[in-house]
């Protein structure tokens, strides 16, 4: 590991990818004073406080109706961020985002997360059950503390139960809560939806997985393996997504090789299907050893984060705990 690189990731101005460098490249502990510190200083200076002096009262941002439709400015969005840059689910106002979207979103009747708030269930409509929003939600809360919430439990049932892993299927499923979007739910798994199940399942401590979890999880992670995660399966020397190859944070309900690569290192599976992607992140480390943000939703989320085209720390994180895992 190039020592330069890792102390430009241990710098103080970031202290979300300081926290994640020391406990993911370095090796400490939750108990290290090191870890405290930054894990503190996240929630005191930096993108989370900016997040968060924003927040309105209920815990929602900008148009609390328009949780999910105010891409990327709205709560579900703004949760997501959240989670992903390591805010601490014990503080009161991040409780408060948590609990308006299981308020708003949750989808009571199945445990699934929608886009959509219905007045007269007092919870989420059920005609706007997206997969890769319950997913990237479930994700979230079991990051803020929730996995032994029974709501949580009930979405993370609803994924092992729903979350299609077909490669084509001339007969989809049928089923009232998930007839409305054929993007979703059409003659193919979507492959949003299969990337953020598995990365919400992932998330699951092995501890606590059940049977159902642990056999989903190897359903989720066969159908991108056989995609050797961004080709077409039955053209292997055809790109699927192309977009994958450029590499982004966050990443809201889009993924990437190095999201995808980052979630079967953290549940250690390594595999030949996975070499071509290895590759691919390999190819973009530069010449100084760092990667570039390719893709950005700055100018379009309540806060910019890093810049496109220049050495981006997040990137450069999950691409070296990435081949530190799996090579």
């Amino acid at each position: 590991m190039n020592e330069r690189i890792l102390d430009w990731l241990l710098e103080e101005e970031n202290p979300s990818v300081r926290y994640a460098a020391l406990t993911t490249l370095c090796g400490c502990t939750a108990e290290d004073p090191e870890v405290k510190s930054a894990r503190n200083a996240i929630m005191e200076h930096g993108v989370v406080p900016n997040i968060l002096q924003r927040q309105n009262a209920d815990g929602s941002w900008g148009n609390p109706e328009r949780f999910y439709d105010d891409k990327y400015e709205g709560s579900s969005w703004t949760l997501l961020i959240l989670a992903e840059l390591g805010a601490d689910g014990a503080d009161k106002r991040v409780k408060d985002a948590c609990e308006f979207i299981l308020q708003h979103s949750y989808h009571s009747e199945s445990g699934s997360f929608s886009h959509s708030y219905s007045m007269k269930t007092q919870s989420g409509l059920s005609g706007g059950i997206i997969p890769c929003l319950t997913g990237n939600m479930v994700f979230a809360l079991i990051q803020f503390g929730y996995l032994e919430d029974e709501r949580i439990q009930k979405a993370i049932d609803w994924i092992c139960r729903y979350q299609r892993t077909d490669d084509g299927d001339p007969r989809p499923p049928v089923d009232p809560f998930i007839e409305r979007f054929s993007s979703c739910w059409g003659l193919h798994s979507c492959h949003m939806g299969v990337a953020k199940a598995l990365k919400a399942l992932a998330a699951i401590p092995q501890k606590n997985r059940s049977e159902a979890v642990t056999a989903k999880i190897k359903q989720l992670s066969e159908y991108f393996l056989m995609h050797h995660l961004y080709k077409k399966s039955h053209d292997l020397f055809s790109i699927s997504k192309p977009g994958w190859l450029k590499f982004g944070f966050p990443l809201m309900y889009q993924t990437d090789v190095l999201e995808l690569l980052g979630i079967f290192a953290d549940l250690q599976i390594n595999d030949p299907r996975l070499d071509d992607a290895i590759a691919v992140v390999e190819s973009k480390r530069s010449d100084s050893g760092t990667w570039l943000m390719e893709n950005s939703y700055n100018g379009k989320t309540l806060v910019s984060i890093e810049h496109k085209g220049k050495p981006s720390k997040w990137i450069t994180l999950k691409a070296m705990k990435t081949l530190k895992t799996l090579m």
